[in-house]
């Protein structure tokens, strides 16, 4: 019988994903991630090389997930509230995605950036597709497109990369859902970017 090697690659990759959310680069093991995918853990050594390496295609691929479904063009920057939304979206649909940000920079300075010369491109087109929108004049140009960009990321992620201290701030709302969240974030990047 002929191995999927695709097949498993993904497996490992998906139990991967997973592993590093719960218990970062350093706390991950290959024998955890080998088993929730149902394959040998000498595949990983195989198709990674080793657990760092496993760790930065888990982040490549799913910084490509991410940038795939919520992308900014200077037309989605017009109405730079409502990406916010959307990327506040794709954060409550995949909330492992910051968890692995954050471990990720953790260990900054410490180990390579995963994919870096290629995230930093993909955060300069951002930025010019930020610059693109205040210069036709659908949004404010008093902010630099990367602070502004900055910002954008910043008020949408902390939700989700600080839980305990969003609680504590929103005890007295009378309504702190999910749906009024994505609603004050709207506006907020909406006054900013105005």
């Amino acid at each position: 019988m002929a191995w999927d090697t695709a097949k498993t690659k993904q497996l490992l990759l998906d139990a991967a994903v997973q592993e590093f959310a719960e218990h970062g680069p350093q706390g991950a093991r290959v024998d955890r991630v080998a088993a929730r995918a149902g394959a040998n853990k000498e595949r990983i050594y195989q198709y990674f090389g080793n657990k760092e390496r496993l760790f930065a295609a888990v982040l490549e691929a799913e910084l490509a997930k991410v940038a795939a479904a919520v992308p900014l063009s200077a037309e989605q920057g017009a109405d730079l509230g409502e990406y916010a939304g959307r990327v506040f979206d794709y954060h409550c649909a995949h909330p492992h995605f910051l968890r692995l940000l954050a471990w990720e920079g953790l260990q900054d300075g410490q180990v390579a950036v995963a994919a870096e010369d290629e995230r930093t491109t993909h955060y300069a087109d951002k930025v010019a597709a930020l610059a693109r929108a205040q210069a036709s004049g659908a949004i404010g140009d008093d902010l630099d497109p990367a602070y502004l960009c900055y910002a954008v990321f910043a008020l949408t992620t902390w939700w989700f990369s600080a839980p305990q201290i969003v609680r504590m701030l929103m005890a007295g709302v009378a309504d702190d859902s999910i749906r009024s969240r994505r609603e004050a974030l709207v506006r907020m990047v909406r006054r900013l970017a105005g």
